[in-house]
């Protein structure tokens, strides 16, 4: 339970404490009323958030891209599903989106020479860089750029536009080490399994969206994310979480596409082992960077615990997306489809 997302987990428990012979039937009434009036909030948000991803008609401009709007969303519920944060939800939840088609962007058709362009034109965050990029790139850079002008527009509205900036910042970091990636790829290079993983820890896109789960957070403040630049330890265990399982989920995938530079494969190289040894390698980091993020649960640090949870619940997310090695964010039909439906589309019925 522990390594579950709390929301789906309140679903079935109610399903479950329903076939108690000594339930509480009023308190069991109080629980489905509960979820029904919360879950008719994270509809609204998904069809705020479904609209703009619609209205963007990214399936029709980018063809290659992934089309994940709900998926994005369901992750957002798993950070935070209490009503105070519905803000934070759609944010984060746009964010997953465009990193997505970033993702995309350098992972399956862009050229090296236009990815240097791109990458450089996001380091330099202005909208007048937009000309030097091709037509494709053109239309993902601005609508980059136009979300993050949106989210200083809404948090000035509480005098805290200039946190914005720490997630900008995250973005072109993530951009950088896409742009290494690609080029691992394109010229057939394979790191060592240190180096790798270097580069690699932040493409997990963890520091990106822990950065940008906390603006949407009224209580989170410039201290709690000048905390978060110094990467702490709890963070730098998520991160490392989130890398090693996907490594694990996507590895078969990675290598039939002739993708060289994967951690399995690094692993495997410089440690002359089997696949099935370096598997359960990457297993064990997981298992260690767990108990790392339980112990920054539990020791007192400068930030309090709802900034501290946001980490845990993203932790939990990669162990329900990744369930048995399973890629459930790029074939949610496997995965999170059942999640998703008790979640944001079936009601309890009273």
């Amino acid at each position: 339970l522990h390594k579950s997302i709390p929301r789906v987990e309140t679903r079935y428990f109610i399903t479950i404490y329903e076939e108690e012979e000594l339930k509480n039937d009023v308190l069991l009434r109080f629980a489905k009323l509960d979820f029904n009036l919360l879950q008719m909030l994270h509809k609204q948000e998904l069809t705020e958030v479904s609209m703009w991803w619609k209205d963007l008609d990214f399936v029709t401009t980018l063809p290659y891209a992934r089309d994940r709007a709900v998926e994005c969303y369901f992750w957002t519920v798993g950070v935070y599903a209490e009503p105070q944060y519905s803000e934070a939800r759609v944010m984060l939840a746009k964010t997953i989106a465009m990193i997505s088609i970033v993702d995309d962007t350098f992972d399956a058709y862009g050229i090296v020479k236009e990815l240097e362009v791109y990458t450089d034109a996001i380091q330099r965050w202005d909208i007048n860089q937009i000309d030097r990029l091709p037509d494709y790139m053109k239309i993902s850079y601005k609508v980059l750029l136009d979300l993050y002008k949106d989210y200083e527009t809404e948090l000035s509205k509480d005098g805290r536009s200039e946190v914005v900036h720490y997630a900008k910042e995250r973005m072109k970091e993530i951009v950088r080490n896409y742009f290494v990636e690609a080029k691992w790829f394109i010229e057939g290079y394979m790191p060592p399994v240190s180096e790798y993983l270097n580069n690699r820890l932040a493409t997990s896109t963890y520091y990106l969206l822990t950065t940008t789960s906390y603006l949407g957070m009224k209580c989170a403040n410039k201290e709690d994310f000048e905390w978060l630049t110094k990467n702490p330890k709890i963070l730098e265990a998520n991160v490392t979480l989130c890398r090693v399982i996907d490594d694990i989920a996507t590895y078969e995938v990675e290598k039939g596409r002739g993708q060289i530079a994967t951690g399995i494969e690094c692993y495997m190289r410089d440690y002359g082992v089997s696949t099935e040894e370096a598997m359960e390698k990457f297993q064990e980091m997981a298992e260690i960077a767990w108990k790392d993020v339980n112990e920054g649960i539990l020791r007192p640090t400068p930030v309090s615990a709802k900034i501290l949870t946001r980490i845990l619940n993203l932790a939990r997310i990669i162990d329900v997306t990744y369930l048995h090695n399973q890629d459930g964010y790029t074939h949610p039909e496997k995965v999170l489809k059942p999640h998703i439906i008790a979640l944001v589309v079936d009601s309890i019925e009273i």
